[in-house]
């Protein structure tokens, strides 16, 4: 009994800073042109607020980053389908269809941060990001494909100190899938929270006002990794 009202109480307690959290959040603009020269090329970003960019202008997030990044040699169309609260399956039922729509040569998803926090089952956040995979290559079978995880949920200071423990230690047990979804599915994984959670857990300045969010200079120390792993999941081998 005493482990159950435990677990219910990580549940809420995660569940309502999440709540809190996203309250005042927009939706990001839906697509812009990057680059002028080179190969054209269809980008999409999937996922949460990572993906929207909230707590930063929206250019300095690391849809535009990353755009701006593949702009350098590609022209390249970006939709980012991306909704602030979403967990794997809304981007699933969601976010998927706008995917499918643009026939994405280069595809990120930064998706977890919202099922660490809410508890969702590994094994069902399992299953629908084989879906995703799935109906992203039959779109385009091509198609170079980034998973982030989720960032390190016990390191914003909105998360109270009793459930930062069980929040890291979620995010490892999502992570892990993640990690090994990526080798079975031919994927490209880039370790945010391994990079960028001692960083933020270091320099709390790194967060927005909301105590939650990445701040422009917080989505930066992800970016690097970001662009390293699409730089990986372009090259002739892919993941």
């Amino acid at each position: 009994m005493t482990s159950t009202l435990c677990v219910t109480w990580t549940v809420c307690g995660l569940a309502l800073c999440v709540s809190l959290g996203e309250a005042r959040l927009p939706q990001a603009p839906a697509s812009r042109p990057f680059g002028s020269e080179g190969p054209a090329l269809s980008y999409v970003v999937l996922g949460d607020s990572t993906g929207a960019g909230v707590g930063a202008s929206y250019d300095e997030g690391i849809a535009v980053k990353t755009a701006t990044e593949l702009g350098l040699t590609h022209a390249v169309s970006m939709r980012n389908c991306a909704v602030s609260g979403a967990r794997v399956r809304d981007v699933l039922e969601k976010q998927l269809p706008c995917a499918e729509a643009a026939r994405p040569d280069v595809v990120l998803i930064s998706a977890g941060a919202n099922d660490v926090t809410h508890l969702t089952s590994i094994p069902s956040m399992r299953r629908r990001l084989r879906v995703i995979v799935a109906r992203l290559k039959a779109a385009n079978p091509r198609a170079a494909i980034v998973i982030t995880g989720a960032p390190d949920m016990g390191s914003p200071p909105r998360i109270p100190w009793i459930l930062r423990g069980a929040a890291s230690l979620r995010t490892k047990m999502v992570n892990r899938m993640f990690r090994k979804e990526a080798r079975n599915l031919q994927l490209t994984f880039a370790p945010i929270a391994d990079v960028t959670g001692p960083q933020f857990r270091r320099d709390r300045s790194l967060f927005d006002a909301d105590r939650f969010h990445p701040n422009g200079r917080g989505y930066a120390t992800g970016v690097a990794v970001l662009k390293e792993a699409l730089k990986t999941a372009m090259s002739p081998r892919g993941g």
